[in-house]
């Protein structure tokens, strides 16, 4: 399926459609079981032309399970959702259950990994908000074995119904996007743009946006972790913009007639040659 979107707005990189499946493709990638990763390498990999497949079992980390759907994996954590609110906020270090911990981690994880385990990440200034932040996710186990990410452009619509499709866009294709989505539609708030990783904002959350009455898109690699897993397959400059499947076909309807055909728009594009 080709995009209008994509296509108006000159956009780089194919979109990705997210599908839920009971079947892997036979050359999808897929981490390794076990192996530690990010889920948005792979999501880099499919706005560049493959397909990628995930299990409950090869998310990468706890966090890309939780954003696929692959229920609560942050029970899995080393140490457990007690270490990981203080890995993701003020550390491990000074209390006997994270030390413990992480004198087992010094030989089985990597350096980057043992030190923001023993000093956090500090993306939440304290665990308490931590807890609060994984109580509010909807966390879910979906039904099927595979999440997939698949290049939009090689995905037939007709055959298998994308849950959501996620755009790769620089500052002025996110503008253009966040006009468009609410091009056609009462009010002004229809993107919101939550603090969470890149994996659960382009998973989770906007199928959660998607059981709404009036879905919203989703803005994300706002995580910087991800951001720098990513920016070497697709460079410094992109968000990602996930976008519902139903409302994504309502925005493709509202293309042609728009302000991507006005002077305004055509004129950044002008500009980037």
């Amino acid at each position: 399926m080709q995009s209008k979107t994509a296509e108006a707005m000159g956009i780089k990189h194919d979109p990705v459609a997210v599908v839920l499946a009971d079947e892997k493709p036979e050359k999808a990638l897929q981490f390794k079981k076990g192996k530690q990763g990010c889920v948005m390498f792979m999501f880099a990999n499919a706005a560049r032309g493959r397909t990628a497949a995930f299990d409950a079992e090869t998310c990468g980390c706890p966090g890309g399970a939780v954003g696929l759907g692959f229920g609560n994996a942050y029970h899995y954590f080393p140490g457990g959702i007690d270490c990981f609110s203080r890995f993701l906020s003020s550390g491990n270090t000074g209390w006997e259950k994270g030390e413990q911990v992480a004198q087992g981690l010094r030989d089985a994880a990597g350096e980057e990994f043992t030190d923001d385990f023993i000093y956090g990440e500090r993306y939440k200034k304290s665990p308490e908000l931590v807890e609060h932040w994984i109580e509010e996710l909807p966390i879910r186990q979906i039904k099927t074995s595979y999440v997939l990410f698949e290049p939009l452009s090689q995905t037939d619509a007709g055959v298998k119904t994308p849950e959501n499709v996620v755009f790769t866009v620089d500052a002025d294709q996110l503008s253009a996007l966040v006009i468009l989505a609410n091009y056609a539609r009462k009010g002004r708030e229809n993107v919101s743009i939550p603090w969470a990783a890149g994996c659960q904002n382009i998973g989770i959350l906007p199928w959660y946006e998607a059981e709404s009455e009036n879905p919203r898109a989703v803005v994300g690699l706002t995580d910087i972790s991800a951001r720098k897993a990513m920016r070497k397959l697709l460079g410094r400059e992109y968000l990602t913009f996930a976008v519902p499947w139903y409302m994504f076909l309502e925005m493709e309807e509202s293309v042609e007639g728009s302000f991507l055909e006005r002077p305004t728009w055509l004129s950044l594009q002008e500009s980037k040659k």
